[in-house]
């Protein structure tokens, strides 16, 4: 028999990546390897690519056929492994977890493990047409590296503040103590200033996504900055097929936690990028005070769930698919299109 596809399925966390090799030939039949384990970054990288090179279950005379590998996209941690492959001219897919859940909910497995995970991974890769992840360009990278720093920058500036502000409250605080946290925090305002500026001048050389990023931030709620870092974090929505893997890619996914007759609460699964989350979380306050409609959604929620948090989150959620909304129509926001905004504004 002749193989005709080569798949090798990537399951990643933080420090580690478990893979599982699996084959098809022209009979139809499937067959795949015990599971291997590298570590997340460059190193590893490499001690996999050696063992693709010579791993029995990818025989010698079927070299010409291309070696697919499958990764899901969970949260930042498979971004290094996708680059380090697309660079090196290997085909990768890069999967949106809702497919995947939704194709591993169709397999026979009563446990969840790493290997089992690899494994369930390269057999969807088996199965299924793959699409070629594509790097985003030159401009969203540097935009997204930008808009992290930004966020990691505000965050210690924060933290400065609160040291700042637990040292003048303090007996007898030292003063040069105090005056050098206050020029930190200078320094780091002033960073926070420089970096704003690059990323407009970075969205202003390009006409298209300026258009759109003005049209998007005319919908109350969505600022400058977390239109951008949506669209950098998600690569202008290149993978983004429709509404619902939007929010599983960014972790607002609902998990369930059933049995029997028991009935647990359903928070969000925050299985995914993180960086999205927190764009669109402060944002959904203003949103929920300025934004009519999604101001209603809050009113609603906050009587039917007797819960603010939940409904923040709700609320959060729908600005996400605002957001894309408003980006894939490429028109400013109408809080009056009732037939456009049903889906939402609605629960």
């Amino acid at each position: 028999m002749k193989l005709i596809k080569k798949v090798t399925g990537i399951d990643i966390s933080k420090d580690s990546i478990t893979v599982c090799f699996g084959t098809q030939d022209d009979a139809l039949v499937k067959k795949y390897s015990k599971s291997y384990t590298f570590s997340n970054d460059v190193k590893g990288f490499k001690k996999l690519i050696n063992l693709v090179n010579n791993i029995d279950v990818f025989r010698s005379e079927d070299k010409n056929i291309p070696i697919w590998f499958v990764v899901e996209a969970t949260g930042v941690y498979y971004e290094n492994l996708a680059y380090f492959l697309s660079e090196n001219k290997y085909s990768v897919s890069v999967i949106l977890p809702n497919k995947m859940k939704n194709f591993f909910k169709t397999l026979d497995n009563k446990s969840k493990t790493d290997s089992l995970d690899s494994a369930g991974i390269a057999q969807f890769g088996i199965e299924k047409t793959l699409k070629q992840w594509e790097a985003p360009s030159a401009l969203y990278k540097e935009l997204k590296e930008l808009t992290r720093e930004l966020v990691s920058t505000t965050e210690m500036k924060s933290q400065l503040k609160n040291k700042l502000h637990a040292k003048e409250y303090s007996h007898d605080a030292n003063t040069q103590t105090v005056n050098r946290i206050k020029k930190q925090i200078a320094f780091f305002e002033k960073q926070i200033k420089l970096i704003k500026e690059q990323i407009k001048e970075l969205v202003k050389s390009d006409k298209d996504l300026d258009d759109r990023v003005k049209n998007i931030t005319t919908a109350q709620g969505i600022g400058f900055i977390t239109a951008v870092t949506v669209i950098s974090e998600t690569n202008g929505f290149c993978m983004i097929e429709n509404q619902r893997q939007l929010t599983s890619y960014a972790g607002y996914e609902p998990r369930q936690n059933d049995s029997g007759t028991f009935k647990g609460k359903t928070p969000i699964s925050k299985k995914g990028n993180k960086y999205i989350r927190a764009a669109v979380y402060l944002p959904a306050l203003s949103a929920a005070r300025w934004n009519e409609p999604l101001k209603r959604v809050y009113k609603r929620l906050c009587i039917s769930k007797n819960n603010k948090k939940v409904a923040l989150v709700a609320v959060a959620r729908k600005l996400l698919i605002l957001i894309y909304t408003l980006w894939k129509k490429n028109q400013v926001f109408d809080v009056n299109y009732k037939h456009g905004y049903k889906t939402i504004a609605s629960t």
